[in-house]
């Protein structure tokens, strides 16, 4: 029995044009399920094959960008679990407003080359519009665009959205390192930004995702077809906040989000 999943390493550091090669090596070594993240790599995954069973630990709303044909049945050889990105896109910019109470204009770092990215961008625009915000969007197709874009921002924005893509997470240290010397509040969708030093971060709990991805591989192994198993969405949301980095950029993180958040780190 043979059992595939590829991970960022094994997708060369946010090197998207290597998902299609290592979808192909799956195909060839006719795997039984192929366990993947993120809408790129399953996006490749779906074009090399329509016959081996595909397994997503995370994607961002894989009704949206044309993976599956609903939550209730995929309509092919994919389930899995989704982040519903989109959804939470609303409830990251009300947080930002809460710590950054002058925020007027705001920032979008976004990896075009993911759908799932411009599916947020335009869920984040709509919430943007009710907040009264201003938006920029910086658009990036691969890790050396980063900095470029980012000289753009000088005095023109108040704060940074991160929204959850792989390539942005690959360079997450790059990233940090170029918001603090900006002194630009930033808000992420995953937690390991905030880890490495992100100011705060807001979304779907990955490691519970993955676990739950387990269960998905262990049906099919007992002969499920993925299309009669329905895309469930996450149970368990996370706000992480990094004290330490609110104090070097000069922000009092407010109490009531303090006694929301359900990790603090010092």
């Amino acid at each position: 029995m043979a059992i595939s999943s590829w991970s960022c390493r094994g997708w060369a550091e946010g090197r998207s044009e290597r998902f299609a090669e290592i979808a192909s090596e799956f195909v060839r070594l006719k795997v039984d399920v192929i366990v993947t993240y993120g809408t790129p790599a399953v996006v490749a995954a779906k074009q090399a094959t329509s016959d081996i069973p595909i397994v997503f630990a995370a994607v961002g709303d894989p009704v949206a960008t044309g993976l599956i044909a609903s939550l209730a049945r995929s309509g092919g050889n994919v389930t899995g679990l989704s982040l519903q990105q989109s959804d939470v896109a609303g409830k990251r910019l009300e947080l930002l407003r809460e710590v950054v109470p002058g925020l007027r204009r705001l920032a979008i770092l976004a990896n075009i080359g993911n759908p799932a990215v411009m599916v947020d961008i335009g869920e984040v625009q709509v919430a943007a519009r009710t907040l009264g915000l201003e938006i920029a969007t910086l658009e990036i197709r691969r890790g050396e665009d980063i900095a470029r874009v980012f000289d753009t921002l000088k005095g023109r924005v108040d704060a940074l959205y991160i929204p959850p893509d792989v390539l942005l997470a690959s360079n997450r240290i790059r990233i940090i390192t170029l918001t603090l010397g900006a002194r630009l509040p930033t808000i992420y969708g995953n937690r390991e930004s905030v880890d490495a030093g992100g100011l705060m971060s807001y979304g779907a709990n990955f490691p519970d995702l993955f676990r739950r991805a387990a269960g998905f591989v262990d049906k099919i192994l007992r002969g499920a077809k993925p299309t009669d198993i329905p895309v469930e969405q996450p149970t368990r949301f996370d706000l992480v906040i990094n004290l330490t980095t609110a104090k070097v950029l000069g922000l009092t993180i407010p109490e009531t989000v303090l006694l929301r958040a359900d990790e603090v780190i010092e």
